[in-house]
């Protein structure tokens, strides 16, 4: 008998929602960090959510995870980004407080009653008769489970580097896990070499911020969570700041570029291109004058102030002259210097969609081992990894998430069938579905799906039903009520620039009305309704934008006509006539599980996937 159904290694935001997610469905639980004040941590920047993040962050929560609810309590500042771009890439970003996040996080973990936290360094994988049977802890303690889900961060084989100074350690000076890559290796797992970086912080009071431009939160019932209903008003928000670069400082990095680790050789690992450094920036884009960063603050008492944009590679000593040559930080003292760091992955072709490692069954991933970076995207692989590890191990059916499900969806699936030949950042971009994966909607997405599993308790779902019931009726009545001819209707259409109506309008037909909103209409009805701000936003999103939305249904409806097809794990791609030869060897590397994952794959072409499923229903019917 095993000691605990699954074992979770690494307590940063993947290890946090894993262990979240199994012990939800209910497996017995372990989660072991190498340091259990740290779990939780945000090495970089402290904020949660942001462009496409902040959608991951609400799919999170509408599946019971942890990220949404301590990230709403009592944010440094909160705002909602990108509200004139439309409903498809609105989102939500706040910045926390760097040692009260993980204080929050420690404390919902410590209400869960089938959860065991352990402080410890894993240093192998322990198998009983060929399969995985748990791990074995660097002072030779085994420990025995029927999954293990691994969620190292950028501990795994880390290196801390500034200038010519390279330090074996993992991120905020803590341990790397040095034994662990190799024993991975030997396992015949074919590992990655990531890097990223992380800017200085700045002491508050060197800084003089009357040279700065302020960026102030925004007042409102904001939050990441479905439960939250203590909002955080703007007058107890800590404002942020803008600040540029100069010629100074551009000149300053190009006469010491080869000085920095990016540059000098040292560095093998490869970075996030959305995430470059600022020497990076300089030469990728040389005809800049100047480029924009951001004073963050990382406590509520301010004492520590990130310098976002400013992730650099030089040592501590140049650090301080290229600091100084911006405008308002002339004399800005350091109390923590950037660096690089370098970190061991495992290739994400290695994974399926159920973030199993094929190679070695009963063994699971989530985060930045699998090819991602951000806290974000770390959450939303750990909440399936863990969810899956645990349905493994009770011999349940697994959790999978489609591109048109979830932004989590659409990670997963690119980082299985299109790799990761960088640490993967998610952008609504790629998302080709993005009009239905709303911040608004998360909920109405995912939690009916999460109650299947056991992610979602009974309150929860009992909170979504109301939503939904709500959001429905709302919709319905918009649909079958007629606004009658009013002086304060009409006033309402000239304010927004529309001719005063003569005749009845059915109340959906004028909201379809661009420049007018469902918050200004409900007072103008002939009956009350009570909705609540986000099912305001989900109502009048879905009956304005009803036409794209149905188009996009349809696309997906006629996509899982083949999508969905399975391909037998022993199919003989070699014996499929007509099937390119680059096809069969993409095909037989990454073995997808499905026709719509085979055609994902580079390399694979629409009639490969034709020849493929044609090749399918000829053998069913044999």
């Amino acid at each position: 008998m095993s000691d605990f159904d699954v074992i979770v290694v690494g307590g940063g935001h993947a290890g946090i929602e894993a262990a979240r997610a199994a012990s939800a469905i209910g497996a017995s639980t372990l989660l072991i960090s190498l340091n259990r004040s740290m779990i939780g941590n945000t090495p970089c920047n402290p904020h949660i959510g942001g462009s496409a993040k902040g959608i991951v962050v609400r799919e999170v929560d509408a599946l019971g995870g942890l990220m949404g609810l301590a990230a709403d309590i009592a944010p440094l500042q909160i705002k909602m980004l990108n509200e004139s771009k439309g409903p498809g890439v609105r989102c939500l970003r706040a910045q926390v407080a760097k040692h009260e996040y993980p204080a929050h996080i420690l404390a919902l973990l410590s209400r869960i009653h089938n959860l065991t936290i352990l402080e410890g360094e894993v240093c192998s994988l322990l198998f009983t008769d060929g399969r995985l049977s748990g791990i074995r802890l660097l002072n030779g303690r085994e420990i025995t489970a029927k999954s293990v889900v691994l969620t190292t961060g950028t501990y795994l084989d880390a290196s801390v580097i500034r200038g010519q100074t390279v330090k074996k350690e993992g991120p905020d000076g803590e341990k790397s896990s040095l034994p662990l890559a190799g024993d991975l290796r030997r396992l015949g797992l074919e590992l990655v070499r990531f890097k990223t970086g992380t800017p200085p912080r700045l002491d508050y009071g060197s800084i003089d911020f009357s040279k700065a431009q302020i960026q102030l939160g925004e007042d409102g019932p904001l939050a990441f969570s479905y439960l939250t209903t203590d909002y955080t008003p703007l007058e107890r928000q800590l404002p942020c700041y803008i600040v540029y670069t100069n010629e100074k400082t551009h000149e300053l990095i190009r006469a010491h570029l080869f000085e920095s680790a990016v540059y000098n050789g040292i560095i093998s690992g490869i970075g996030p291109r959305y995430c470059p450094s600022i020497e990076s920036k300089l030469v990728r884009f040389p005809d800049h004058d100047r480029h924009q960063l951001f004073l963050e603050p990382e406590e509520r008492d301010y004492s520590s102030v990130y310098l976002q944009g400013f992730s650099t590679g030089f040592d501590e000593k140049m650090q301080e002259q290229m600091v100084h040559t911006i405008v308002g930080l002339e004399k800005a003292k350091i109390i923590k210097y950037a660096y690089q760091i370098e970190y061991d992955a495992i290739s994400s072709f290695e994974f399926d969609h159920y973030l199993r490692v094929k190679k070695v069954p009963g063994l699971f991933g989530a985060g930045q081992i699998v090819g991602t970076s951000g806290y974000e995207e770390a959450a939303g692989l750990g909440l399936v990894a863990g969810a899956n590890a645990a349905l493994s191990a009770l011999s349940r059916p697994l959790l999978s998430l489609g591109r048109e499900e979830a932004y989590i969806g659409v990670m997963i699936d690119d980082l299985v069938t299109k790799g990761a030949d960088e640490p993967y950042r998610l952008l609504s971009s790629r998302a080709e579905h993005r009009l239905l994966l709303r911040h608004d909607n998360a909920d109405l997405r995912l939690t009916e799906k999460g109650y299947q599993f056991g992610l979602v308790d009974d309150n929860r779902y009992r909170l979504y039903l109301q939503r939904k019931c709500e959001v429905e009726k709302a919709v319905a009545y918009l649909e079958e009520t007629r606004l009658k001819p009013s002086d304060g209707l009409n006033s309402y259409l000239r304010q927004n620039g529309y001719e005063g109506i003569s005749r009845p309008y059915l109340a959906s037909e004028l909201l379809t009305r661009g420049r007018l909103s469902l918050k200004g209409l409900l007072p103008l009805l002939p009956e009350s309704l009570q909705l609540s701000p986000n099912s305001t936003l989900t109502v009048e999103t879905e009956i304005k934008f009803r036409g794209y939305i149905e188009r996009e249904e349809k696309s997906i409806a006629e996509k899982r006509a083949y999508e969905t097809e399975p391909i037998p794990e022993d199919i003989d791609y070699s014996s499929i006539k007509g099937l390119r030869n680059e096809a069969r060897e993409k095909l037989g590397k990454f073995r997808p599980l499905t026709v719509g994952e085979a055609g994902r794959i580079p390399g694979v072409n629409p009639a490969d996937t034709t020849l493929l499923l044609l090749y399918l229903k000829k053998a069913a019917h044999q």
